[in-house]
């Protein structure tokens, strides 16, 4: 098979281009969008805005999308969300076999043990559960019983939180699933009464599926890489073979996106974005320096506290510090940061991305002096 020699331009307008961010033309809806990407990642960050919404607003701007339609499709379970990621209902066929030989996959091999071992020691509690989903389902996790025996113990910020781990455990399993949120609570419920009645796709043809919808998202992706929980950054045989100039090591590209032409424009992106969440490719392809500082102390930011990637044409060329002050009514900038200098043109185009942004929040643009 031929191997694609590519240079970092066609690497990057293939990644811009399959992440539906090119200029060519915007999707026809949010349902479109999602069915591309494969998934919004939930994230209650809303700083600027919520991800999954502010991912779709990237593709579809003020006039191509609302965020009520983001709830309506979850509501109608045209969408579900699955392990904190929004996909279209019909891949959940995709994930059906794989629950059923539950320990999950992607999940280093001593933690998958630990969690068979936690699951069975907690029988009791997981019978408890579904009870009571069955008898008064959907419910928020602090309404279910907490009758474990063994508590979860973790170094981080589930520690004792059991009934909440046993819950994601379950929607592993395929027993549970989130059925919608009420004031960024989880609701949960028997996942026979959220999921639709597919037929699940054999593990082995199910994996390479997703490997293939994944790199068709990507446009280009590592053949291999590190083990990842919920979502891989790799696509294993997916697509054919590749090498990016001035970049080691192999890379699997989809043919389809090979030799279109290229129109670029300019995008506000979420931190979470999926052009840019596998920082290592981000930097290899873009040579992009960015890191989400949230958890930073203020005083050691570079950029802001959620400061939004900005594309142009096939470059990240800088980050916007904004803040959503919904109680005074303001898109508050507080900084553009410019990693290459802004032509005018340039200057002008993101403006009309930061002016978009606040018209489709329904907020006032306020700018720094």
């Amino acid at each position: 098979m031929t191997v694609h020699e590519l240079s970092r331009a066609d690497a990057r307008r293939i990644a811009v281009r399959a992440q539906l961010l090119d200029g060519a033309r915007r999707p026809s809806g949010l349902l479109d969008v999602v069915r591309q990407l494969t998934l919004l990642q939930v994230d209650p960050t809303a700083a600027v805005a919520p991800n999954a919404d502010l991912v779709a607003w990237s593709r579809l701007g003020s006039s191509g999308y609302a965020s009520a339609e983001l709830s309506a499709a979850l509501a109608d379970r045209t969408l579900l969300e699955l392990r904190a990621m929004i996909r279209p209902g019909e891949d959940l066929a995709l994930y059906r076999a794989e629950m059923a030989e539950w320990p999950e996959r992607g999940t280093p091999t001593s933690w998958r043990e630990y969690h068979r071992a936690w699951v069975a020691a907690n029988e009791a509690c997981r019978r408890d559960i579904l009870v009571r989903l069955g008898a008064a389902g959907p419910l928020p996790s602090r309404e279910l019983p907490d009758s474990c025996a063994l508590p979860w113990r973790s170094s981080g910020w589930s520690n004792n939180r059991n009934v909440t781990k046993l819950l994601e455990l379950m929607v592993q399993r395929g027993e549970v699933a989130v059925a919608g949120r009420t004031g960024g609570d989880r609701l949960w419920d028997l996942a026979e009464r959220v999921y639709p009645d597919t037929p699940a796709v054999p593990v082995h043809e199910a994996l390479r599926l997703r490997d293939e919808r994944r790199l068709r998202a990507l446009g280009i992706a590592r053949a291999r890489g590190p083990e990842c929980q919920v979502e891989p950054a790799d696509v294993g045989n997916a697509g054919e073979p590749a090498v990016v100039e001035g970049v080691r090591g192999k890379w699997r590209v989809d043919p389809a996106w090979l030799g279109q032409p290229f129109v670029g424009r300019a995008a506000l992106l979420s931190p979470f974005d999926r052009l840019i969440h596998d920082r290592r490719r981000t930097t290899e392809l873009f040579g992009f320096d960015y890191q989400l500082e949230m958890y930073k102390p203020a005083a050691k930011r570079r950029w802001g506290y959620f400061a939004l990637p900005i594309l142009y044409g096939d470059r990240l060329v800088g980050k916007l510090d904004a803040t959503a002050d919904r109680k005074a009514g303001v898109l508050r900038v507080d900084a553009v940061h410019e990693d290459e200098r802004f032509t005018q043109a340039m200057s002008a185009e993101i403006g009309r991305e930061i002016e978009d942004l606040a018209r489709w929040l329904d907020l006032e643009l306020v700018l720094p002096d």
